[in-house]
């Protein structure tokens, strides 16, 4: 992905940085480096850096900017043509057009794990046995989300999430099915769905 010159001064920057100290440089060291006179400008540069999968930050400790290897150019077989639309109503002209698409895609530059389903509560939500889901890793949800949800420490499930004061309702998308009720201290987040993928 196409980064600006300045951009690709504060990867060099922070790469030269890691590379001569062993530890990633602050916000401050990185104006400081670059004569940048407001932290703000570093900290655009570094969330625009962060969204095109070229580093990493994470926000629980400090000199937490790491950089990412470069992603690997698609192999001929990981992209596939994309040549129109297909009608599941009424037929509608079919029209070829020379376009592709790759899973890269569908997600984007963010970090994702994939897991093959197991069992049929989340059948409502077209997420049945043995479909994959792609989960970008992350230990925050929203009202919901269809989460991967650690529930004691001990067992992992595909739910919907919602919060319910200090309770967290698991909820499935299959009618036959209860919700599940759990101490939010009792659970923990570790991604959500952004992608399904059916073997036909």
């Amino acid at each position: 992905m196409a980064v600006t010159r300045r951009q690709k001064e504060v990867l060099d920057f922070i790469t030269a940085f890691v590379q001569r100290n062993g530890y990633s440089p602050s916000f401050e060291e990185i104006a400081q480096g670059l004569e940048l006179r407001s932290l703000a400008t570093v900290h655009k540069h570094v969330t625009n850096l962060q969204n095109k999968g070229l580093l990493q930050r994470a926000h629980n400790r400090s000199r937490s900017i790491d950089v990412l290897p470069p992603r690997p150019k698609a192999r001929p077989g990981e992209r596939f043509p994309l040549l129109g639309r297909i009608a599941a109503g009424l037929p509608i002209e079919a029209v070829e057009n020379q376009d592709s698409i790759s899973l890269t895609d569908v997600v984007g530059s963010r970090e994702v794990f994939a897991l093959q389903v197991r069992g049929e509560s989340m059948r409502d939500e077209h997420i049945v046995d043995g479909d994959y889901v792609f989960v970008e890793r992350g230990n925050t949800a929203h009202e919901g989300d269809i989460v991967v949800a650690l529930v004691g420490g001990m067992e992992s499930t595909l739910k919907r999430y919602y919060l319910e004061g200090s309770t967290i309702r698991l909820q499935p998308s299959n009618s036959e099915m209860d919700p599940i009720y759990v101490p939010a201290a009792q659970v923990a987040i570790q991604g959500r769905v952004v992608g399904v993928l059916r073997r036909c």
